[in-house]
């Protein structure tokens, strides 16, 4: 029986702020290294911790409107793209939390210049926004391969030129409170910086159970999903498909709720995949396979940072992985694959052969029989798991399809064409 679950909150912010930056060197840790820069901000500002905490929250995650690895990229390397569509739909993503919710209003402002604002500085949502907006834009102009203290006073110079039009004066002097400082630039760039901020930073001593991990979860299906109409439920599915087999198959409440938290963020490497082959209508190359393959490694290593989500990560990252080990990427066996990773294996299978993709429609039972038949057979998933969705298939095919079909009006409604 599974322990129930106590997670520290900054240890999953941090380590999810970092899936959402996978896509390449030249973004990754771009959303901890602004929200180090906001935190330092608030704390010479003597922000009130409260206020402070909230602020780092949105940084960390700030850029999860962009839902696309190609988009986060023009972002980052201010390309020639409206930032306004990723700060409407990171706000539309952030209410769908009761934990991130009173975040929302500063990640929709944080590309607004003071110039457009015709509200005080002293409104927490405004200071916040412009915070986020000057550190934003210092991390993303720094040059990542040229040494960090020889770009200092580049960069000053650039900050000072947007002092008054989109910066409020006020924000900019607690950015020259900070710039003369070697060791601010040195823990910025710092490959340590995930420890420093896991270990010294805000929310460091709050720890959270079930419920909000499940929350948060719940979102970051969403943030994995949304990047393509054709992926748009499949976590929902997924999640659906893995809870009502582990319900059938007799495993304990906490063990259920652990299950549906594993189906949400199963496919969270997915972040580090471009939307070109997750979107391709024809057979990945070998080249295209090779670059999908590292998802399930992503979510592994994502998850296992995070204490007290050891069990979660395994069920969530091995739904690829096969009982004869000829599965990927740890080419681990029955031995390794207990009763949760069969079952996340067996509901990802028929989730995935059942929905719409690209370069099919999705299939009907008597061929998705034939599919879990032949994976049985090969020694590949669990003979009585899959019995078990054939022995239900209707009832579970049912609920699958409700759940993602109100995933799907929300998608429409919120998210389709606007990213």
């Amino acid at each position: 029986m599974l322990k129930e679950l106590t997670v520290n909150f900054s240890n999953l912010l941090l380590s999810l702020s970092d899936a959402v930056d996978l896509a390449n060197a030249e973004i990754a840790a771009h959303q901890m290294r602004t929200a180090f820069i906001t935190w330092q901000l608030c704390k010479v500002g003597r922000i009130p911790v409260e206020r402070m905490n909230l602020l780092y929250m949105a940084a960390l995650l700030h850029d999860i409107g962009a839902l696309s690895m190609e988009e986060k990229e023009r972002l980052h390397a201010f390309g020639r793209i409206d930032p306004e569509v990723h700060c409407v739909l990171g706000q539309a993503l952030f209410e769908l939390s009761p934990q991130f919710a009173p975040a929302a209003g500063i990640v929709r402002y944080h590309h607004r210049p003071w110039q457009e604002w015709d509200a005080p500085l002293d409104r927490p949502e405004v200071f916040g926004a412009q915070v986020l907006l000057l550190a934003d834009l210092v991390e993303r102009l720094i040059d990542r391969k040229t040494y960090i203290l020889l770009q200092v006073d580049r960069i000053k110079k650039e900050v000072l030129a947007a002092s008054g039009t989109d910066i409020h004066p006020e924000i900019v002097d607690l950015f020259m409170q900070v710039v003369h400082r070697e060791d601010f630039w040195f823990d910025l760039t710092s490959p340590r910086l995930y420890s420093l901020l896991l270990h010294s930073g805000p929310h460091r001593l709050t720890e959270i159970g079930s419920s909000d991990v499940f929350s948060i979860a719940s979102l970051f299906r969403h943030i994995v999903d949304f990047k393509s109409p054709f992926t748009a439920t499949h976590s929902t599915g997924v999640a659906e498909c893995a809870v009502l087999l582990a319900q059938k198959f007799g495993l304990t409440d906490s063990e259920i709720v652990q299950m549906e938290i594993a189906g949400y963020f199963h496919d969270l490497g997915k972040l580090a995949i471009p939307n070109a082959i997750l979107e391709k209508p024809g057979s990945l190359t070998r080249d295209q396979f090779a670059v999908i393959r590292q998802h399930t490694y992503f979510t592994y290593s994502v998850l296992n940072t995070i204490g007290g989500l050891d069990q979660i990560a395994r069920w969530a990252a091995f739904h690829h992985e096969r009982l004869d080990g000829s599965g990927y990427p740890f080419h681990i066996g029955a031995d390794m694959l207990d009763i949760g990773a069969r079952i996340m294996t067996v509901a990802d299978l028929f989730t995935a052969v059942a929905e719409d993709r690209p370069y099919r429609n999705g299939l009907e039972r008597d061929k998705i029989a034939k599919i879990l038949v032949s994976q049985v057979n090969r020694n590949g998933i669990d003979r009585g798991i899959a019995t078990l969705l054939l022995d239900h298939f209707d009832e579970i095919s049912a609920q699958v399809r409700e759940k993602q079909s109100r995933c799907r009006t929300m998608f429409e409604e919120k998210f389709q064409g606007r990213a």
